[in-house]
């Protein structure tokens, strides 16, 4: 078990023995089992079950799940510790464990019931079955208020019967169970969102088509469509209406996540960029003699580490708000805005340092540089962060 006294406002940890055995852990086997096969999966879409099955079995689909309920009952320092090591083999096994730890496993550990956590926490924190979150829908985005999809009381009491179609569901065309938030009571708009643990082997479950991405190609994206899907009362999550709240305190921490995977592309690039300029000769020497060159290394290596004070800021935020109750906003919304711009500012200028190899498919620089395009998006966009970062500031709700 992990433990720290975050008391103290300073945000650079001091990692522990078994964070850096974690560490090591996970670098090992992200470069040894995951990079020989991201390209391959990348081109094919595939997604990767057999190297998901034994991230579950390290115990690193429930990181911060309590050991009780199948999880390795660890900080979220541990977590972005893990999110980094294996962003930087391939971001689409990053976005995997994303979804399972910092979205569907945080709303269970914080929200959901004894009994909910038996059954349909455990065997997604210990990696025997995979989860989704699923909130988005073709016309509702970051708008949630506005959401088509329903879910009206049957008339004995005993179930809710959905209806409806959500998109970009992360893991959707895999998952055994999926966190769902649709309409209980559309008047109310965002006060009417409720959220239930829904079960993908149910009649009414229809997965829809796969989405064929510009990056991060082996998570698999989907539709799922509802049609009169009858879910049990109980797998209600929290209280009626109580949904659009739940998705809103899970997004801090998934935003924490994909800020740690934003940095981890970013330093697989910049390293890439760094090995290239020290050995590509041109013009009677290596590029790294280069003002231009250097100047280019020095822009990336400072916004990467101001990037990882920005995730540890917003750890140590998080681990606070364990103890407090209270959020961690403001912080996840500024670690993830400036680490997904720094992964696109890196990875672009690492392809430009690269030339016309960078270009190539023979390096794996334009897969960083695809891959990375996706964290301004989720989870929230650049713009929305800047509106969450800017109305705390001015106190507006």
């Amino acid at each position: 078990m992990v433990t720290q006294d975050f008391e103290a406002k300073a945000f650079v940890p001091q990692f522990t023995e078994e964070h850096e055995m974690l560490q090591k852990m996970v670098r090992d086997f992200a470069q040894n089992e995951i990079a020989p096969i991201a390209a391959e999966f990348d081109e094919s879409g595939e997604f990767p079950l057999a190297t998901v099955k034994k991230l579950g079995e390290l115990g690193l689909m429930g990181i911060e799940v309590p050991e009780q309920y199948g999880g390795a009952g660890m900080d979220v320092f541990a977590y972005v510790i893990t999110m980094v090591e294996i962003a930087k083999a391939d971001a689409s096994h990053s976005t995997i464990v994303s979804v399972n730890n910092s979205l569907y496993c945080n709303a269970l550990t914080q929200f959901g019931t004894d009994a909910q956590k038996e059954k349909y926490l455990r065997p997604i924190a210990s990696g025997e079955k995979i989860g989704a979150y699923s909130l988005t829908e073709p016309m509702s985005g970051s708008d949630a208020g506005t959401m088509e999809s329903r879910a009206v009381l049957n008339e004995a009491g005993t179930h809710y019967v959905i209806n409806g179609r959500k998109s970009w569901v992360t893991s959707g065309p895999v998952a055994d169970y999926v966190l769902l938030f649709t309409m209980t009571d559309p008047e109310q708009k965002h006060k009417g969102v409720s959220c239930f643990i829904v079960e993908a082997d149910q009649p009414g479950f229809i997965r829809g088509k796969k989405e064929p991405k510009l990056g991060i190609r082996a998570s698999a994206t989907s539709e799922i469509v509802y049609d009169n899907y009858l879910v049990p009362v109980e797998n209600m999550v929290g209280k009626r209406g109580d949904g659009f709240k739940i998705a809103m305190a899970v997004l801090d921490a998934g935003r924490i996540g994909i800020a740690a995977q934003a940095l981890g592309i970013a330093e697989a690039a910049y390293e890439a960029a760094v090995k290239y300029a020290r050995e590509r000769q041109a013009f009677g020497g290596p590029i790294g003699q280069f003002q231009m060159i250097q100047q280019k290394i020095a822009d990336m290596k400072t916004r990467i580490e101001a990037s990882r004070l920005l995730i540890y800021n917003a750890c140590a935020a998080k681990e606070r708000a364990k103890k407090t109750g209270g959020r961690y906003t403001t912080e996840a919304s500024m670690a993830k805005l400036f680490a997904s711009e720094t992964a696109m500012f890196v990875t672009d200028e690492a392809l430009q340092i690269h030339g016309g190899m960078g270009y190539s498919k023979e390096f794996p620089i334009e897969r960083y540089y695809r891959d990375a395009r996706i964290t301004r998006i989720y989870e929230g966009t650049s713009e929305i962060q800047r509106m969450v970062i800017a109305r705390a500031e001015l106190g507006l709700r």
